[in-house]
């Protein structure tokens, strides 16, 4: 393919090419790149946001009944761990007392659970403590998704204005050399602007 490239020339002065200058450009051009700019939304920013601080990235994308379901999770999650690491130590420091043999360490459950019942109450606290420690990855890991998408589609429309419209097609298969027919899917977006799709 190198060889039979054609030959191409850059950089030569064409004096067939009008130059417009700035004061020639419309008000309503410069209008819309300003507004493209100042609507611009940074996935990056909101997925960084919520890595450092959770709900944060919620807060960028304007998303603000999010903040207190991420907290009242994060606030469930501290419970649950407190509650079960307290449960399990207590039953993990009487199952030692029963098995270590030395008679001048009681525990305060004689009488009441056996060796066994102790043993199996430390492991069941001790798995519902490693689950609680997940469940704190996992929501921070949700959070940070959540704002990620959330961010990637801020600027998504999702107004009354979009319509979509399906009818037959005449479709030109460049390949053939000749017309095939399929459908159109004709979506509308806001302000007339509109999308095909031909299958």
């Amino acid at each position: 393919m190198l060889f039979f490239t054609p030959s191409l020339t850059a950089q030569i002065k064409d004096s067939t090419v009008t130059i417009i200058k700035n004061d020639s450009l419309k008000n309503d051009t410069l209008s819309v790149v300003k507004t493209k700019i100042s609507n611009y939304h940074s996935p990056k920013k909101a997925t960084f946001l919520s890595a450092v601080l959770p709900g944060a990235g919620q807060v960028y994308n304007k998303k603000y009944w999010k903040v207190p379901i991420i907290y009242a999770g994060t606030a469930g999650l501290i419970y649950s761990f407190q509650f079960n690491q307290s449960h399990y130590l207590k039953y993990r420091n009487a199952y030692k007392y029963r098995i270590d043999a030395d008679p001048t360490t009681v525990d305060n459950y004689v009488g009441v659970y056996s060796d066994d019942n102790l043993n199996t109450l430390q492991k069941y606290y001790h798995r519902y403590r490693d689950l609680t420690v997940i469940g704190f990855a996992a929501l921070y890991a949700f959070n940070i998704i959540d704002a990620s998408v959330d961010a990637h589609l801020f600027t998504f429309d999702v107004s009354d204005d979009l319509s979509l419209k399906i009818q037959p097609a005449l479709i030109n298969t460049i390949a053939a050399n000749k017309y095939t027919t399929g459908i159109n899917f004709s979506l509308t977006f806001k302000e007339g602007k509109r999308k095909n799709i031909r299958f």
